[in-house]
């Protein structure tokens, strides 16, 4: 009997120096690692809540190529509400480099995002660029010393950001070209942008038009939203139209305010799931000094009393306890998911809403901007069956009015079919712009009937659609 106790005692003491050993206290670099996942699902109060862990941890721990690191992603996580307080951590984040320096790229990247934050804060207080100059000056000396090409193009972009912000747009379009010349395929879209910004700011209406369609936004939204309502800027400035401009810019501040207030609710849900799994770290910790406790408490009962009988109906009692809490965290978890699936379904509804809206707004403004132009304006009025004449240029304008709202779509047509007839192109404009068969009639000084046969014609022979249920129109708006 007394040997079974002590073996006991044995199994229950490895048992609990066991539990302590698998336990592994966070690291800086673990938790910096955390934080990037979490960032990465735009989850910035998480994230910087895990940054500010890891900043603690590497100071502790010297490990200083974490230390500024981390202060910088906490800089770039917090630098479109807090501008300041970005320039504040990234200030330090140099300091600590400066002190322990390892890699002359990482210094480049430090001192640009400390260019970009103080170009912020001077254009918030209505200030000087020269502490942003400063810094960017020297991010490009450090680049073209060691021949870092695509640091380069990223330290040139930023002094074109700086000396546009100074009202110097001739200056910032020849930074911006400089840029260009050395952009890499992932900076392309983003030198491309000032560029363009930089021909708009001039007023060369053509050459940032041109800038913007070849900017390839991929995934990015927010850059694809700065693409199409510059664009339909464009269309609106040569036709005169500066209170349609303010409508435009508007309508996209209502599609961005959609898309953070998403990010907020995503930032949201994340940050309770943080809270959640604290407490349930904390709970488990107070279970284990429960269970410690519990144990040293049995322990000492058996040396004294001897009780094997006490400690197997006390040991079952726990396994009946802990089966049941078992049990019922498992149905509480169960109503967790669920509760959570009903909220996600919400949220895909509510989502859906939105983007219906966002593409109530976009029919609405394509369709002012057809309304506005006098050549359209005057077709959609005809109504008798005299007879309607357009000139080229009158032609002209109504296919750049046409491809800078739909999409490029009738340049697409030509690029797509070279061996389209003009007079074919012409009646694909015709038809996309929602003219009856009378007007086009007119204009081709033909019946009705000849005008339905035509767009048959050009439907077969050009499209090559022998579907009788579709029609031309139905083709010209997919």
């Amino acid at each position: 009997m007394r040997r079974f106790i002590i073996f006991i005692i044995v199994v229950l003491l490895i048992a609990a120096c066991g539990e302590q050993q698998g336990q592994q206290p966070p690291t800086a670099k673990g938790c910096l690692e955390e934080a990037e996942r979490a960032l990465q699902t735009d989850s910035i109060r998480l994230g910087g809540t895990l940054l500010r862990q890891a900043i603690r941890l590497a100071e502790a721990s010297e490990d200083w190529h974490t230390y500024y690191i981390s202060y910088q992603r906490l800089a770039q996580a917090i630098s479109q509400g807090n501008p300041a307080e970005a320039l504040r951590l990234m200030k330090k984040a140099l300091t600590v480099y400066e002190q322990h320096p390892d890699d002359d790229r990482n210094y480049v990247i430090l001192l640009d995002y400390a260019g970009t934050y103080a170009t912020h804060v001077a254009y918030a207080n209505d200030d000087t660029f020269d502490e942003a100059l400063d810094f960017v000056h020297r991010a490009y000396d450090i680049a073209a010393e060691h021949r870092m090409t695509d640091l380069m193009c990223q330290t040139l972009t930023s002094l074109s950001n700086i000396t546009w912000a100074e009202g110097k747009y001739r200056e910032a379009l020849d930074e911006a070209r400089r840029a260009e010349t050395l952009a890499t395929e992932d900076l392309l879209p983003g030198t491309l942008q000032v560029l363009a910004r930089c021909y708009h700011s001039l007023n060369m209406l053509d050459s940032a038009e041109i800038i913007y369609r070849q900017i390839n936004p991929g995934d990015d939204v927010h850059l694809a939203y700065i693409v199409q309502s510059n664009l339909a800027k464009i269309a609106v400035q040569r036709q005169g139209g500066l209170k349609m401009g303010t409508t435009i810019d508007e309508a996209f501040e209502q599609i961005e305010d959609f898309y953070f207030n998403a990010l907020q609710q995503k930032d949201d849900y994340y940050q309770e799931t943080l809270r959640q799994e604290t407490e349930n770290q904390r709970l488990a910790y107070s279970e284990q000094l429960y269970r410690r406790t519990l144990l040293f408490i049995v322990i000492a009962s058996l040396i004294v009393i001897l009780a094997v009988v006490l400690v197997v109906r006390y040991r079952m009692r726990i396994q009946r306890q802990q089966r049941e809490f078992e049990q019922a965290q498992l149905q509480n978890k169960l109503y967790i998911q669920e509760q959570e699936k009903r909220r996600l379904q919400q949220e895909a509804d509510n989502q859906k809403a939105r983007l219906h809206q966002v593409s109530e707004v976009v029919a609405f403004l394509q369709n002012y901007i057809l309304e506005r132009t006098e050549v359209i304006k005057r077709l959609r009025e005809q109504s008798d069956d005299s007879r309607i004449t357009l000139n080229p240029r009158e032609w002209s304008e109504i296919e750049r009015t046409l491809n800078a709202i739909d999409g490029n779509r009738i340049a697409n047509i030509r690029e797509q079919y070279p061996d389209i007839l003009e007079e074919d192109v012409r009646l694909c404009i015709l038809t996309r712009l929602g003219l009856s068969n009378r007007v086009i009639g007119n204009i081709y000084c033909i019946t009705i009937s000849a005008a339905q046969h035509r767009k048959l014609r050009i439907k077969k022979e050009v499209f090559g659609e022998n579907n009788p249920d579709i029609t031309l129109e139905q083709i010209l708006t997919q």
